[in-house]
C-alpha cells in the first residue's frame, strides 16, 4: 500500500518538481536579498578610520568593528527569518501544487476510470470533459472520440457476423429442408431425387460462394501483409471479368462499351483481379434489359484507374456511402436479392490494402459509376485520355 502512495505518479512529481522551483526561488531571493544588504551596510567608508562610534550605553566602539558587529547580526537575522520564510512558503507551495495539480489531473483519472470499465456493453461510457479548454480537455475529447470510433466499429462487427449467419443459414435451411422433404416421401422416384440433388447443389454453391467471398474479404483487409508484390495491369482483368458474365450479358442484351488503355499497378494479383471482377459483376446484377455497361482504364497523375458504370434502377445519392458496406445490395440489406453483398465491400478492402481509394456517384436517371484508382508506376497521360 505504501509503495503505491509513493510510486512517481505524475502528481508527485509535479508536486515536487514545483517544490523544488520554490526552495530554488526562495533561496535565490534570500541570497540576492544578503547581497545587497551586505553591501548596502557599509557606513564606514564614509568616515575616518580612527572615528568611534559611541553606543546607547556609553561604550566607544571603533566605526569598522561596529560596522562588521552590524553587518553580522543583521546576516544572522535575515537567514534565520529568511529560511522560516522559505520554508514555509515551500510547504504552502507544495500542498497547494499538490490540489491543484491533483484537479487538473482529474480528467486523466476519469479516463483511467472509464478505460477499465469498458467492454463489448459499455462503449456508450464517455467522459464528457467540462472544465477549461486545454491539453487535458484535448486528451478527454480525443479519447471520447477514439471510443465513438470503437463503438461504431463493434456495432458494425456485431452487423457484419449476423449478416453473415444469416446468409450462411439461408442455403444450408434450403438443403436441410430438400433433403428432409425428399427422405419423408417414401414414394419419392429418380427424377424427385435429381430435382432435389440440383436444388441442394445450386444451394451449396451459393454458400460456398460466400465462404470464398468472407475469405477474399478478410484477406484484403489483413493488410499491408500480402504474400505477393507483383505487378499486375488492372486493364487485364476486364475480359476475364466479361467473360465469366458472358451469360448474363446476353441474357439482358446488354451494350458493353469499353475504353482500356494500360493502367500498371504493383500488389498481390489475385486480389487486384477481383477489382474488376467484382465490378463488372455488380454492373450486370444490377442492370436492366437492353442496358449499358462501360468499362475503362487510365493512368493519371501516377495513379492507375479502372471505371465500371452501368444503367439501372435508381440509386438515392445517401446510400452511395452505404453501398460499400458488407451485405449492402443497392441500398438494401437482405432482400433476397442475387449475390452475396460483399462484392463494394470487397473492392474497398483491396483499394485500402494497396493504398487507393474507391468511389461510387449515382447516375441521373438510374445506374452507378465507380471509380477505382491505385497508385501505380506509369507516366502521366493528358487528362483527355
Amino acid at each position: 500500500m505504501l509503495s503505491r502512495i509513493l510510486r512517481p505518479t505524475l502528481r508527485l512529481r509535479l508536486t515536487l518538481l514545483n517544490g523544488l522551483l520554490l526552495i530554488g526561488a526562495g533561496a535565490l531571493l534570500l541570497t540576492i536579498a544578503y547581497l545587497l544588504l551586505s553591501d548596502a551596510l557599509r557606513p564606514a567608508e564614509q568616515l575616518r578610520t580612527e572615528s568611534v562610534v559611541v553606543l546607547a550605553d556609553g561604550r566607544q566602539m571603533p566605526v569598522v568593528d561596529w560596522e562588521n558587529q552590524l553587518r553580522h547580526a543583521i546576516g544572522v537575522e535575515l537567514i534565520e527569518k529568511g529560511l522560516l520564510v522559505v520554508l514555509a512558503i515551500s510547504v504552502v507551495g507544495v500542498a497547494g501544487a499538490y490540489a491543484v495539480a491533483g484537479r487538473a489531473l482529474r480528467p486523466l483519472q476519469q479516463v483511467t476510470a472509464t478505460a477499465r470499465h469498458l467492454g463489448g456493453q459499455t462503449l456508450d461510457q464517455r467522459i464528457n470533459y467540462s472544465g477549461a479548454d486545454d491539453e487535458v480537455a484535448e486528451l478527454a475529447e480525443t479519447f471520447d472520440a477514439m471510443l465513438d470510433r470503437l463503438k461504431s466499429s463493434f456495432e458494425s462487427q456485431r452487423r457484419f457476423v449476423a449478416n453473415a449467419s444469416h446468409e450462411l443459414r439461408t442455403p444450408l435451411a434450403v438443403m436441410k429442408t430438400e433433403i428432409d422433404v425428399t427422405l419423408s416421401d417414401s414414394e419419392a422416384d429418380k427424377a424427385e431425387l435429381r430435382r432435389m440433388g440440383t436444388v441442394v447443389r445450386d444451394a451449396s454453391e451459393r454458400a460456398n460462394a460466400l465462404v470464398d467471398a468472407l475469405l477474399v474479404l478478410a484477406r484484403s483487409e489483413a493488410r499491408p501483409a500480402f504474400a505477393k508484390h507483383q505487378p499486375v495491369d488492372l486493364a487485364n482483368g476486364v475480359p476475364q471479368a466479361l467473360d465469366a458474365m458472358a451469360k448474363e450479358i446476353r441474357r439482358l442484351d446488354l451494350d458493353v462499351e469499353l475504353k482500356l488503355a494500360p493502367a500498371p499497378v504493383v500488389g498481390d494479383p489475385s486480389l487486384l483481379d477481383r477489382l474488376a471482377g467484382n465490378l463488372i459483376e455488380n454492373a450486370c446484377r444490377y442492370n436492366h434489359r437492353d442496358g449499358r455497361i462501360w468499362v475503362r482504364t487510365s493512368t493519371y497523375d501516377g495513379m492507375s484507374r479502372l471505371v465500371v458504370g452501368n444503367t439501372g434502377f435508381e440509386v438515392d445519392a445517401k446510400d452511395v456511402d452505404g453501398l460499400f458496406e458488407p451485405f449492402r445490395r443497392g441500398g438494401r440489406e437482405r432482400t433476397g436479392a442475387r449475390g452475396s453483398g460483399l462484392g463494394l465491400s470487397i473492392v474497398r478492402a483491396v483499394c485500402t490494402a494497396h493504398g487507393g481509394t474507391v468511389a461510387a456517384i449515382a447516375l441521373p436517371g438510374g445506374g452507378l459509376e465507380v471509380t477505382v484508382a491505385v497508385p501505380g508506376g506509369a507516366e502521366p497521360l493528358p487528362s483527355g485520355a
